[in-house]
């Protein structure tokens, strides 16, 4: 009896056209033996299928110009087919299990997971924003030092092993693998940033985790306004906030921004906004003890219903 294909991934990527140079949205669906991909989520017939047998992976693609995050799949014949995430840990996750369903049909294997650090729980209490500023706090934090490896100099830096340790020794953390998962999503979130190769092909997805709990490898601190990230968001009026999550998935918010009091406004113009294609149908959101938060809505249509719908929130929420 033929056995049925294990589903590995699910999620929207923009797929380019076969026949013409259009770029859309398709609901596409990793099996471990294809990839079959869909006009709509709900949607019970896909739009076609790509076999996985014999095909190759290439991850960055950089053949569109100002395109990010594309990685291209040729398949045994030789056809070219090219998607786009919505950003880096999006892309990497894609390409490193389609890479490893062709590696296990070549080995002639079944797909399957290995346990990962998402069974590590972090306290709930955990407050990025705030740990980051206590982590650049210039008497308590982590020094910023001047590092040297392979003849380049990095200026304001320091290792995987520091943060580490200065997160085990303020209490942030209860062992150093709940950690190396702290310190990854402080990366993800634009907090850390990584210097030199060791520590960039790790946030790349080229090792088991995106953050190195070693003496060479290298970060520096994030400037938040300039790395625009993906979530989803969800406003909530009682009590009033405005809660962000991972759009790949997770029940827990990656973080919150309490509305009531709070200012929002559309606006035109954020420094280095256009240099990370962020220039339209931006919003700010002022809370009332004068943090700044920016977001980019995806129409205008869209970033004037967001618009109001907080609002509404700040005068009547608790």
């Amino acid at each position: 009896m033929e056995r049925e294909p294990k589903k590995i991934r699910e999620g929207y990527l923009v797929k380019k056209g076969s026949m013409f140079n259009t770029w859309k949205p398709m609901w596409v669906v990793l099996l471990d033996d294809g990839i079959e991909f869909y006009k709509k989520k709900i949607d019970n017939s896909p739009k076609g299928m790509i076999p996985l047998k014999g095909s190759s992976i290439n991850s960055p693609c950089q053949d569109f110009g100002k395109r990010m995050f594309v990685f291209k799949l040729t398949t045994a014949k030789q056809q070219d087919h090219f998607f786009q995430a919505a950003y880096l840990e999006e892309r990497d996750a894609w390409v490193r299990d389609i890479k490893k369903a062709i590696q296990c049909i070549e080995g002639g294997q079944r797909f399957a997971r290995k346990s990962t650090r998402k069974s590590i729980r972090l306290p709930e209490t955990i407050n990025l924003s705030a740990l980051y500023l206590s982590m650049k706090d210039s008497n308590k934090g982590i020094k910023e030092l001047k590092l040297e490896k392979d003849k380049k100099v990095f200026n304001h830096c320091f290792t995987g092993s520091c943060v580490i340790d200065w997160l085990v020794s303020n209490n942030a953390i209860r062992n150093r693998k709940e950690g190396l998962m702290l310190a990854s999503s402080l990366l993800n979130e634009g907090y850390l940033q990584p210097a030199g190769d060791t520590s960039k092909n790790a946030a790349e997805g080229l090792t088991d985790t995106p953050f190195l709990d070693l003496s060479d490898a290298y970060y520096y601190f994030g400037h938040r306004r300039k790395n625009w990230k993906v979530r989803k968001f969800v406003l909530r009026e009682d009590p009033a906030y405005l809660h962000y999550y991972d759009p790949a998935g997770g029940e827990d918010p990656l973080g919150a921004i309490y509305l009531r009091g709070c200012v929002v406004t559309a606006v035109e113009d954020i420094p280095d906004a256009k240099k990370h294609d962020v220039d339209t149908n931006l919003f700010e959101i002022i809370t009332a003890n004068e943090v700044h938060y920016f977001l980019q809505a995806a129409t205008p249509v869209e970033r004037t219903e967001w618009i109001k719908a907080i609002q509404v929130v700040c005068r009547t929420g608790k």
